[in-house]
């Protein structure tokens, strides 16, 4: 089974209300008609600095200097 069918596989277990799934559709759509991009396969982030949830400041090549990242984008806020 392909990563794709799985992915789809999970999500249709998942029972999301109707409704649910239009505001998140709503929201994905919203995105890709912007023409946002995210980086690609093999591309490097620029750096930056962003509050962490104490308010701290963090930049991206400090974090890096200690071994792997994964940053969470959420709509607004990360």
């Amino acid at each position: 089974m392909s990563l794709k069918d799985r992915i789809q596989q999970f999500d249709a277990s998942r029972k999301r209300p109707p409704e649910v799934v239009a505001i998140l559709r709503r929201g994905i759509d919203s995105v890709r008609e912007s023409g946002v991009a995210g980086l690609g396969i093999g591309e490097r982030a620029p750096d930056f600095v962003l509050p962490n949830q104490r308010g701290e400041m963090v930049r991206l090549s400090d974090r890096l200097s200690r071994g792997p990242v994964v940053l969470n984008f959420y709509r607004g806020v990360w």
